[in-house]
């Protein structure tokens, strides 16, 4: 699940992000390395984001991909779960991970959205 927002002027960073978020919502936002995807930033660095967490299983992502457009994602926060009910990106899998795969989407999909929507309207609250 992911989405773009358009932001004003005035939170186009990540710091002005942050400090909003922190001070506007009851979540746990933090601003830390994107270790979910790995992207850099031109100078080879690897690239910071925003994290808005509801809980050790559900949270979004925000980061810049241009100077007015916010791109969220949604993550698993806690490195274990993540790596055990995240998203997987491996080429080939084999069939205890397809099977598993499909049973997580089958429990997890309705919670999951359901956090976004509600994470992601928090964001667009701040940001505009």
């Amino acid at each position: 699940m992911e989405n773009l927002i358009e932001v004003r002027n005035d939170y186009n960073t990540l710091d002005k992000l942050h400090s909003r978020l922190k001070k506007e919502t009851n979540y746990e936002c933090s601003k830390t390395y994107d270790s979910w995807e790995l992207r850099t930033d031109p100078n080879g660095h690897m690239s910071q984001c925003l994290v808005l967490k509801k809980s050790g299983m559900h949270a979004v992502k925000a980061y810049f991909i241009d100077e007015h457009t916010l791109k969220i994602n949604y993550i698993i926060p806690n490195k274990v779960l993540h790596a055990y009910f995240g998203k997987s990106v491996k080429a080939r899998r084999d069939i205890i991970e397809i099977i598993t795969g499909a049973i997580k989407q089958a429990i997890l999909s309705d919670s999951q959205k359901k956090a976004f929507e509600e994470l992601e309207n928090t964001i667009r609250k701040a940001s505009s």
